[in-house]
């Protein structure tokens, strides 16, 4: 339903329409790579996976968007035991407890695109744009995370009212979006044309982190609890948390000191 944007795709298919109206099977788009698809295919693979351990950028955000985002799936898997044990909600219930998270993820996401385009105008407008704009709201999101975590795991902990650890769980949702887009929109940035490629390394990345640590979800929560095994992953989240600051001074040098042949 969307409207393409990608520059390959939109060459490639006015240049067939050209070689179908003129029956002359030599034009070809500027940007066509001449690989046969076997080729473009591996090399498609290839150029993910050297971007990811190569490209400082890739690797450092990739993997915060891949903590912050297995995360959510921890507290996903456990919502169930921990509102049915804790405050003794049927299924039905307990179903509803996701709402903090979702309604955070609103929030969250209303923010990043009405902040981050009022960002992004101002410096276009001062000709000063520049990929790390797109970096400030990534702070709060980075705050939002460690602070929803502790407020949920606690306040579950001391059996507080059933309302109080879903708003921490609203923190959480607000960070995870101040986290997740900001993140992408600058890899999309940096990398213009080979953009698709380190958000496959991204996606690819948080996907395989997501399947696997919330598995040990419940094992953590037996061994820690739910305030320390909760303030745990805070510890984590807070450790990730100097990333934003550090691209957001250091990142033009970053990206032109440290480039991947592709």
């Amino acid at each position: 339903m969307m409207r393409e944007t990608y520059a390959v795709a939109i060459l490639a298919r006015k240049a067939a329409k050209l070689r179908a109206q003129t029956g002359n099977p030599n034009l070809k788009s500027k940007l066509d790579s001449g690989l046969s698809s076997r080729d473009l295919f591996l090399y498609s693979i290839v150029r993910p996976t050297k971007m990811l351990f190569r490209s400082p950028i890739v690797a450092s955000l990739s993997t915060y968007v891949a903590v912050v985002y297995a995360y959510l799936y921890i507290l996903f898997t456990t919502f169930a035991t921990v509102f049915s044990s804790q405050y003794g909600m049927g299924p039905g219930i307990v179903g509803l407890c996701f709402i903090g998270i979702g309604i955070g993820s609103l929030i969250g996401q209303f923010v990043s695109v009405y902040v981050g385009n009022r960002i992004m105008r101002k410096h276009m407008a001062a000709g000063d744009l520049k990929p790390e704009h797109r970096l400030p709201l990534m702070i709060p999101g980075a705050l939002a995370v460690p602070i929803g975590l502790f407020w949920y795991g606690w306040s579950v902990y001391a059996h507080t009212h059933w309302i109080v650890p879903i708003i921490g769980t609203g923190f959480v949702g607000f960070g995870l979006l101040l986290t997740f887009m900001p993140a992408n929109t600058y890899l999309v940035d940096v990398f213009t044309a080979h953009a698709a490629s380190a958000m496959a390394a991204n996606t690819v990345l948080r996907s395989v982190v997501a399947a696997v640590l919330p598995l040990a979800g419940r094992h953590m929560y037996d061994a820690l609890g739910l305030g320390w095994g909760n303030s745990l992953l805070g510890f984590i989240a807070l450790l990730f948390a100097p990333i934003p600051f550090v691209f957001l001074r250091y990142g033009e040098f970053i990206r032109t000191r440290y480039t991947v042949k592709l």
